[in-house]
């Protein structure tokens, strides 16, 4: 853009991405509009209006000093695992979970608060350890603990999605700070022997029942399965062009679950086709490759922790939501970026989005202090 007429706080965003992730959202509003039987309410125009808070939000924190993010990593950890803890002795109860803080001008859902506060967190503590016994206890047990804390509360909830969520980008932000390969190795294969156990211990009914229609989806496919093999017929039947706009008779018969929150791939691939899943996945290519070449130009191990681990934290999301509607993962509750209607998912994959803004303004400014 031409920097003498646009102001510059405005020409330096990286138009690149937000002008494909609008046009995502545009998709998500049609595909909104179209599963509230042709109307902006209850669904659309809400989520449109999220994206333009949120997008300001976003600028917002991309302009925040690199020194801020440092010093309020560890508090910004401390206080969400304390409203983790309320959400167990005070939160509102609903769809059989525990899971929201009622603040009385809004309801808030801290477990979503997590999933970028741990990156940050953890991107702290990596920077903070010398990088010579990074591989050593020292770089494991501590970071282990600032996972297992508030995965634990999120578990009990329960939100299994989301504990999900918040391990993986743990996970990674410690993989990607130089902790051995064998380590993670090791971890896996203690949890393929835990993971029978705890299949049948720690997991609720309907947490199991989840699983087991994964594996065989038609073994029940009025019950149980229902909702995988109606969200396969609505991706199917929409062939390459799909069905047109509006059309889409899985989610206007009520026969596809949730057709606005966690199986909204579904219901757009039933109106758009292939041609419309195979946009979405450019868009959050484009995101995800942005993110990672943020991550990889920057010069101090903070700013590349936190920008690579916010990337691989929206990465989750789409990667998990993606192969849940397909079948070839169990439901778990984990909304599509920037098209489910949601403002909790939208509100955590913004702050993802600002923080690596952030990073990639302080690569132009290297002190971080503006």
């Amino acid at each position: 853009m031409n920097r003498s007429i646009v102001p510059e706080t405005i020409a330096r965003q990286p138009w690149h991405v937000l002008i494909p992730l609008a046009g995502l959202v545009s998709l998500g509003a049609a595909v909104l509009y179209s599963a509230a039987g042709g109307s902006l309410q209850p669904y659309a125009l809400s989520h449109v209006l999220r994206f333009c808070v949120f997008l300001v939000a976003a600028i917002t924190l991309s302009r925040i000093p690199r020194e801020f993010f440092r010093m309020a990593a560890y508090p910004a950890y401390g206080a969400i695992l304390v409203l983790l803890i309320l959400v167990e002795l005070l939160g509102a109860v609903g769809g059989g979970s525990q899971r929201w803080l009622n603040l009385g001008f809004m309801t808030l859902q801290p477990s979503e608060l997590m999933k970028p506060g741990i990156v940050l967190a953890l991107a702290r503590f990596y920077e903070s350890l010398p990088a010579s016994i990074t591989a050593s206890w020292r770089g494991l047990v501590p970071a282990g603990l600032l996972i297992a804390m508030p995965a634990f509360f999120v578990m009990i909830q329960p939100d299994l999605g989301t504990a999900l969520a918040i391990c993986f980008g743990g996970g990674m932000t410690m993989f990607l700070a130089g902790l051995p390969l064998w380590w993670f190795l090791g971890v896996a294969g203690s949890l393929a022997v835990i993971a029978p156990v705890a299949f049948f211990t720690l997991l609720h009914d309907y947490q199991r029942n989840r699983v087991l229609v994964f594996m065989d989806p038609e073994s029940d496919p009025l019950g149980t399965g229902y909702h995988i093999t109606q969200s396969k017929i609505a991706i199917g039947s929409g062939g390459f062009f799909g069905k047109g706009f509006g059309n889409g008779s899985q989610s206007h018969l009520d026969y596809l679950p949730e057709s606005h929150t966690d199986f909204v791939f579904a219901t757009m691939s039933e109106e758009w086709g292939m041609l419309g899943g195979l946009f979405v996945l450019l868009v959050f290519a484009i995101i995800l490759f942005w993110g990672l070449r943020v991550a990889r130009n920057s010069t101090d191990r903070f700013s590349s922790l936190l920008a690579a681990g916010m990337a691989l934290t929206i990465f989750f999301y789409v990667a998990i939501n993606l192969m849940m509607v397909m079948g070839l993962a169990p439901v778990v509750g984990i909304p599509l970026p920037f098209m489910s209607h949601g403002g909790s998912s939208m509100m955590t994959n913004m702050i993802c989005l600002g923080t690596i803004m952030a990073v990639s303004r302080w690569q132009r400014r290297p002190s971080g202090l503006g």
